[in-house]
C-alpha cells in the first residue's frame, strides 16, 4: 500500500511535465488521480490505467470560476470524494518589462495565481461543507506550486515572478484560514526542465551544468514528485503554510520576509534624516538572493 492509498487527487496541468510526474507517482501510490489539462491528459490518463491504477481526465479551465468548480464537482462524483489538491497548472509569456504587452501579463497572472485561488475555493467549499454536515474529509491537502523565480527573482519573467510569489503568499494565508477545518496548505517552489523552460536558455544550461556535477539528471521532473505526494498525504499532517523549494536532491525550506536591520525614533521620520539611516540599514542587511536561492553578494 502506497502513502496515498484511498485518496482522490487532483492535479492541474497535469498532462506533461512536472504535472504528468505528479499524477503518475499519486498512482503508484495508490491514488485516485483527475488529471486536469486544457490540452491532453487523456494519455496521462492511459499511463496510469496501463499501471493498473484509476485515473479521470478533465480538460476544464481552471483559471474560470465555472472550470474550477466543475473540475471538484467532477472529481467527487467520479470518485465520490476529494482528498487533495496540486495545484500546478501554468504557462510563460516571458518578455521584458519594457516589452511586454498587458495581454501576456494578465494570462500569466490568470492562469497560476487566479487559477490556483479558484480550484483552491472551491475544494475547500467542498470541504467545509462534508465538515457542516458530519462528515469530514479526512487530512484535507492543497499543495500549490510557487518558483524560484517568484521567490528570489528572475529577469525577463516580471509576470511569472509575480504569479508565483502571489502563490507563496496565499500559500502562507489560507493556511491560516482553513486550519479549524484541518486543511493542511503548502507550496513547492521547484527546479526542473520541461517544455516550458525550454526557451530559457541560461537556466537550462545552469541545470544541465548542475546535472554533470551532480551525476544524475537534476532537471527531471520526475524529482519533483516525491515531495508533492508527501505533502498531499496524511503524512504531513502539522506542516502547514510553508513553501519549500526542490531541486534534483535538495529540498529546502523557503523562509518568509524577515526584518532585517532597523532603525527606531520616537515619532515621524523627516525625510532630511533618511539620507542618514536608509543606505546604513541596507549596508548591513542580508543580500537579496539569486534564482538559486545564493546570496547575490
Amino acid at each position: 500500500m502506497g502513502i496515498s492509498e484511498g485518496r482522490v487527487v487532483i492535479v492541474t496541468g497535469a498532462g506533461a511535465g512536472i504535472g504528468r510526474e505528479h499524477a503518475l507517482e499519486f498512482a503508484r501510490q495508490g491514488a485516485r488521480v483527475v488529471v486536469n489539462d486544457v490540452d491532453s491528459p487523456r494519455q496521462v490518463v492511459e499511463e496510469i490505467e496501463g499501471m493498473g491504477g484509476d485515473a479521470l481526465a478533465d480538460t476544464h479551465d481552471v483559471s474560470e470560476p465555472d472550470g474550477a468548480q466543475a473540475l471538484v464537482d467532477g472529481a467527487v462524483n467520479h470518485f465520490g470524494a476529494l482528498h487533495a489538491v496540486v495545484n500546478n497548472a501554468g504557462i510563460l509569456r516571458d518578455r521584458m518589462v519594457v516589452n511586454m504587452d498587458p495581454a501576456e501579463w494578465d494570462a500569466v497572472i490568470k492562469v497560476h495565481l487566479r487559477g490556483t485561488f479558484l480550484v483552491t475555493r472551491s475544494a475547500a467549499a467542498y470541504w467545509r461543507a462534508r465538515d457542516k454536515a458530519g462528515t469530514p474529509i479526512p487530512d484535507p491537502r492543497v499543495v500549490n506550486t510557487s518558483s524560484p523565480s517568484g521567490l528570489f527573482g528572475n529577469v525577463g519573467q516580471s509576470n511569472y515572478g509575480a504569479a508565483k510569489a502571489g502563490i507563496a503568499s496565499f500559500t502562507v494565508i489560507t493556511a491560516d484560514e482553513l486550519s479549524r477545518l484541518g486543511v493542511g496548505v503548502n507550496a513547492i517552489a521547484p527546479t526542473a526542465l520541461t517544455d516550458m523552460t525550454a526557451g530559457l536558455t541560461a537556466y537550462v544550461d545552469k541545470v544541465r551544468k548542475d546535472s554533470e556535477e551532480a551525476g544524475f539528471d537534476v532537471g527531471s521532473p520526475a524529482n519533483i514528485a516525491p515531495l508533492a505526494v508527501w505533502l498531499a498525504s496524511p503524512d504531513s499532517a502539522g506542516i502547514t503554510g510553508r513553501v519549500l523549494t526542490i531541486k534534483g536532491g535538495e529540498i529546502a525550506v523557503a523562509e518568509t520576509w524577515v526584518k532585517g536591520p532597523r532603525a527606531v525614533k520616537q515619532g515621524r521620520w523627516e525625510v532630511a534624516e533618511l539620507g542618514g539611516i536608509i543606505p546604513d540599514l541596507v549596508a548591513r542587511a542580508r543580500d537579496n538572493s539569486t534564482i538559486s536561492g545564493e546570496s547575490r553578494g
